[in-house]
């Protein structure tokens, strides 16, 4: 694969280190000649009772992540000057990242940003380095939440 076709697949959600993992992956986008995806995946209605309810719940859902996405697709476009590709789902995080992967053959590279706080480096982060890494066809990079916008340009 030539680096013109590198895409690289950053997960949005409202996590404080999705800012670290968003910039590394629109720099190294840009260095690379390849493009930025989003992927964002709302949680299903819990409520199946009720079918408008339920409607209503997964439209505000949808309204919510198109408005989180649109905003990092700005920053995408400011720092790398193409579109960003972006991928709205709808189920269980891991299990929609791991079939995007899978379906999309023109995401090479996961860039994923990690958690510095007492927590650990997150859910997804330890699922895909963990349990699920076996599944990938792709690298994944790990970027650590807590550095500096200077300390992220600095390794990409």
């Amino acid at each position: 694969m030539s680096t013109e076709n590198r895409v690289f697949l950053v997960v949005i959600d409202d996590s404080p280190e999705l800012h670290a993992a968003l910039r590394y992956a629109c720099r190294r986008a840009k260095r690379s000649g390849g493009r930025v995806a989003m992927l964002y995946v709302t949680e299903p209605p819990e409520t199946q009772q009720w079918g408008a309810v339920a409607e209503l719940m997964r439209e505000e859902e949808r309204q919510k992540a198109e408005a989180a996405v649109s905003q990092h697709a700005a920053t995408a476009m400011d720092m790398t000057g193409q579109a960003a590709i972006i991928h709205i789902r709808e189920g269980q995080i891991r299990d929609q990242l791991l079939k995007l992967i899978d379906e999309d053959q023109s995401i090479s590279i996961l860039v994923l940003g990690m958690g510095s706080g007492p927590d650990g480096p997150g859910p997804l982060v330890s699922a895909m380095a963990g349990k699920y890494s076996t599944q990938l066809r792709v690298p994944v990079t790990l970027v650590p939440g807590g550095l500096s916008d200077a300390q992220v340009d600095a390794i990409s």
